[in-house]
């Protein structure tokens, strides 16, 4: 077929699924976009269904995480700026790539729905057009950096030249690998997306262990290699970065049993529509990730040991971070399922049991928190002061798990329902009015320090949960049209 009878072909394909809400609900099958090919939609809502969708996204997200928790570990241990660095660093960069990823979102959605509608056309269309993209706008940040990275860096205005000087030479390095990143970022959710979370999972396994290597050795220079400090780290994850990128895109361009990279056309008819679906979480993203700078610039302005103390602490809260995140994953599969089958309540039924899962599972960590907070700082460093500081922190941290969790999933339900907007406005109140506001008051108005930034935090979680169970709770959510 033609290029241009495709791009026509997927045009038309995209104008039948907007009207597809006209259709008669009885003709659509619920279909879960994790789940395999011929696989059947989810019997009931169960606990140990939820489970079997969450723990899969759980163990990928930690994966995720593991390159930066391995890194602050390591630099923690082979100085104090270095430990502080990498938070400026490590938050530039995540904003960045995040805000810039945001298509994803709409990239999952349409290539699940069209493996979902056995639509292989659709399916690697919207694959390669989103790769496409991720690879030129990494290409872009990568040429852009080359121009110098300081206007950013003077976010943190306090923040001693040291720690500004290791985060410049740690992003210098990680800037360049963008187009790797945005890759292996897109290449792993369209996998995910047709139904295939292992082969993104092992791959992360591997790209891990050779970034701890990488780290042990050029971080402290091991087995005889140069001592590179932060530099050895940043070196470490790109490799880690690059062996994700290159093998997630050989296996599609090889082809898995539901989605293979092979074939052209098409691509800009689909990418069109991964747009418009995006369009909100964008807008979303670039606005929490301007509240997470403003945030961690707040931070940055206590002290460096407030800075390193803080590293500590969110190098073990991005644990628990991610594993609600897992279950926000599971809810949406639930939540969107369901109201494909025109099942609103069985919906809300779903996304209460995640809830409460996640709620428990994340009150677990809240005891751990508790009962050795000493501990986990010392994961990251032994300095006395930094134990001072960051102990008092996880008090804070284990009341604020529960509300995480639950916010964290009621956000994903109304994200999978379609609701992006109500999402998105109660984001920008919880990054804005609640947390910004807070933490300036907690930490310089009346004097909390560190502890006051995670006051902030906790207050932000507590206000969204409340936000969002009134939205949840008035169930306009489930009659969305998507």
């Amino acid at each position: 077929m033609p290029d241009k009878a495709l791009e026509e072909e997927i045009e038309k394909r995209a104008e039948q699924s907007c009207d597809a809400s006209e259709t008669k609900v009885s003709e659509i099958k619920a279909e879960n976009i994790l789940a395999a090919e011929g696989s059947e939609a989810l019997p009931g809502i169960t606990v140990p269904e939820v489970l079997k969708l969450a723990f899969p996204a759980i163990a990928q997200l930690v994966l995720q995480s593991q390159a930066f928790f391995a890194d602050s570990v390591m630099l923690g241990h082979y100085s104090t700026d270095t430990l502080a660095s990498i938070l400026v660093s490590a938050t530039l960069y995540w904003c960045l790539y995040s805000t810039l990823s945001a298509f994803s979102i709409g990239a999952i959605a349409l290539v699940g729905r069209a493996v979902g509608a056995r639509d292989s056309l659709l399916a690697a269309a919207a694959a390669r057009g989103s790769i496409l993209l991720a690879l030129g706008l990494g290409v872009i940040v990568a040429l852009l950096s080359t121009l110098g990275i300081e206007p950013f860096l003077a976010l943190f205005t306090l923040g001693s030249p040291s720690v500004l000087a290791d985060a410049d030479a740690y992003l210098d390095i990680m800037l360049l690998a963008m187009p790797l990143h945005m890759v292996a970022i897109l290449a792993a959710s369209v996998l995910q997306a047709s139904g295939n979370t292992k082969i993104p999972f092992f791959v992360a396994v591997f790209g891990n262990i050779i970034n701890i290597f990488i780290n042990y050795c050029l971080i402290f220079g091991n087995f005889g290699v140069p001592t590179l400090g932060i530099r050895g780290a940043a070196i470490g994850s790109v490799v880690a970065i690059a062996i994700n990128a290159v093998t997630l895109v050989g296996i599609l361009l090889r082809g898995t049993k539901n989605l293979s990279l092979l074939g052209w056309g098409g691509e800009l008819a689909a990418l069109r529509r991964v747009l418009r679906i995006s369009g909100a979480a964008f807008s979303e993203i670039l606005f929490r990730s301007i509240g997470y700078l403003a945030y961690t610039a707040m931070i940055g302005s206590i002290s460096n040991v407030a800075m390193d103390a803080h590293e500590a602490v969110i190098g073990i809260e991005v644990f628990s971070f991610e594993t609600a995140n897992g279950f926000g994953i599971a809810t949406a599969a639930i939540v969107s399922q369901y109201l494909g089958a025109d099942r609103p309540q069985s919906a809300a039924a779903g996304a209460r049991l995640t809830a409460w899962i996640a709620v428990a599972t994340l009150s677990i960590g809240s005891v751990v928190f508790v009962l050795i907070p000493d501990k986990l700082v010392g994961i990251f460093s032994q300095d006395p002061e930094i134990l001072a500081i960051g102990v008092p922190c996880f008090y804070i941290l284990a009341l604020a798990q529960p509300f995480m969790a639950a916010s964290i999933v009621l956000e994903q339900t109304l994200r999978s329902a379609g609701d992006t907007r109500s999402a998105f406005y109660i984001s920008i109140v919880g990054w804005f009015a609640v947390r910004i506001v807070s933490t300036y008051f907690f930490t310089f108005v009346w004097g909390f320090g560190l502890a006051g930034v995670w006051l902030g935090s906790a207050a932000d979680w507590i206000v969204r949960t409340a936000l969002l169970l009134i939205v949840f709770g008035r169930g306009k959510w489930q009659k969305v049209l998507v």
